[in-house]
């Protein structure tokens, strides 16, 4: 197996990018993003754990059954409730994958509290089972890299017998190094009987930084399939990010001579996609999708980009999504250009998308002299709906030298205006306060994030809010020129995204139930 040049790319954002606290997604925007990895060449999408949740188990089902060319995989523990739950909701699949795992490490083993051979045994038992329902069976060894060298190789020899097609070997907790990484896949490729028959593939988290060396050093060490997410999103510090690793096998064929199925120009609207649904915004100098990655300030690098791009970029922005330059649209450009430009930057919308986008467009030209590349791209990720129970009707803020804030808001709930004045210990406190007052909740806020979208005095504000109510975790975005206006959006695009999440969980839930009332 180690003989292909070909390394298979295995998404696990909405699996293990989705366990990242505060990065929960709805039904609809899984289903989203995995036609997003489908499209982009995606070779394996491990759509989420069945068992977890009826919510998750609906999104891997319907997921499985969208799917176009991409396996379609769901995580199970090594018990065979796990495992035909996760063949139940993959089944409906072109090409269906049951994916089972069992932490091997000393910490490991001590939580089903099972002594090596307990282990083994249950190791074959249920990779057997998961080989009887599907042909395609992923096995893996969690906390792999802290495990004993010995039983490791008895534990992989266990699950290929047993009918595993491909080897997962995890890096759970981020703690090897690359030289280690490629050792212990070489290693195991040339110790294990069996081994030249399957597919081994590697999973790395980031909390030393080292996910992604790790993850190439262990295709040098003969894995074929890389684990990953869009983003690095996932939990603690996250995962191996897909577009460094699909990049770095691009940029640098000459000493790493691998070849992905990756569409690279997907990337960055995939990226940006990623960053809104989940309320995780992309660090500004992160490899590959940071808004920095391609920007030139200095005067020594901008000269030498004039005179040749080459000389400090190693890649080109149009290889992953980018334009390559920012021209800015005005009040005066109609839909066909802003059509082509939102073309440009890898957005393909609905007739009814676009009218939707130009309404805001327009609005913010009026208010923007000119309406960059940027700009764009934060008015179609406001997510917006029109079955929005909650949205804004108008604000209005008073601040003083001295003393609060107040707000005064008007809100349409359920179809009827409600209005408000409410006071804060700031513009944005007040505004908040505001919402309660209109539309009472017990949703603690959670995080708080406001980053400009282009420079200028009359820059865009996006704003990312996070809230949790009895556990469930919805968060909102907006951008507006006016940072308050952008805020009191997010903080109400949140709400309604919890209020979905509660109805799904607790039928019959009606808002209108809530307390909410005229306050002026």
């Amino acid at each position: 197996m180690t003989k292909s040049n070909q390394v298979l790319i295995f998404d696990t954002t909405l699996r293990d990018g989705e366990q990242s606290p505060g990065a929960t997604m709805t039904h609809d925007e899984k289903l989203e993003i995995a036609e997003m990895l489908d499209d982009m060449g995606v070779d394996i999408i491990e759509a989420g754990f069945p068992i977890a949740s009826e919510g998750d188990f609906n999104a891997v089902s319907e997921i499985a059954k969208l799917s176009k060319s991409a396996t379609i995989c769901g995580l199970a523990r090594a018990n065979y409730k796990d495992i035909d739950r996760c063949w139940e909701a993959v089944k409906h699949a072109k090409s269906p994958r049951i994916h089972t795992f069992i932490g091997t490490s000393p910490l490991h083993r001590a939580i089903p509290n099972l002594n090596m051979d307990e282990m083994a045994e249950r190791i074959h038992d249920t990779v057997t089972h998961a080989r009887n329902l599907c042909e395609n069976v992923q096995w893996s060894p969690m906390d792999a890299t802290r495990t004993e060298w010995d039983y490791l190789c008895r534990v992989v020899e266990i699950a290929i017998k047993a009918g595993a097609t491909t080897i997962n070997i995890p890096d759970t907790v981020g703690y090897t190094a690359p030289v280690e990484s490629a050792d212990l896949i070489h290693n195991l490729i040339s110790t294990v009987p069996g081994a030249d028959d399957v597919i081994f593939a590697t999973h790395c988290h980031n909390d030393l930084g080292m996910a992604t060396a790790n993850s190439l050093a262990a295709v040098a060490g003969g894995a074929r399939q890389i684990e990953c997410t869009i983003n690095g999103l996932g939990e603690r510090a996250g995962n191996t990010a897909l577009e460094e690793v699909v990049m770095a096998l691009k940029v640098r064929g000459d000493i790493m001579p691998y070849t992905t199925k990756i569409d690279t120009r997907k990337i960055m609207n995939i990226s940006r996609r990623v960053a809104t649904v989940s309320g995780f915004a992309v660090q500004f100098n992160k490899a590959i999708v940071g808004k920095n990655a391609f920007a030139h300030e200095s005067g020594i690098h901008q000269d030498g980009m004039l005179k040749n791009r080459e000389t400090f970029e190693v890649m080109k922005p149009e290889d992953v999504g980018l334009s390559g330059t920012s021209l800015p649209l005005g009040k005066h450009s109609g839909r066909a250009a802003l059509r082509a430009k939102l073309n440009e930057l890898g957005f393909d919308l609905a007739d009814n998308q676009l009218n939707d986008v130009f309404v805001r467009f327009k609005d913010l030209a009026d208010r923007k002299k000119e309406v960059f590349d940027d700009d764009l791209m934060a008015l179609v990720s406001q997510n917006d709906t029109e079955e929005d129970r909650l949205k804004l009707k108008s604000l209005r803020v008073v601040c003083g030298t001295d003393g609060p804030q107040q707000a005064d808001m008007v809100m349409e709930v359920d179809g009827a205006d409600v209005e408000t004045s409410a006071t804060g210990d700031g513009p944005v406190d007040a505004t908040f306060n505001a919402v309660k007052t209109i539309f009472s909740h017990r949703a603690r806020l959670q995080l708080y994030q406001v980053s400009a979208v282009t420079e200028g005095t009359d820059a865009q504000a996006t704003v990312s809010v996070r809230m949790e109510e009895n556990g469930r975790i919805a968060t909102g975005q907006s951008a507006d020129t006016d940072t308050v206006v952008a805020s009191a959006k997010a903080y109400i695009n949140a709400l309604n995204r919890l209020l979905v999440r509660r109805e799904q969980s607790e039928p019959g839930y009606d808002v209108k139930g809530i307390s909410y009332k005229d306050a002026t």
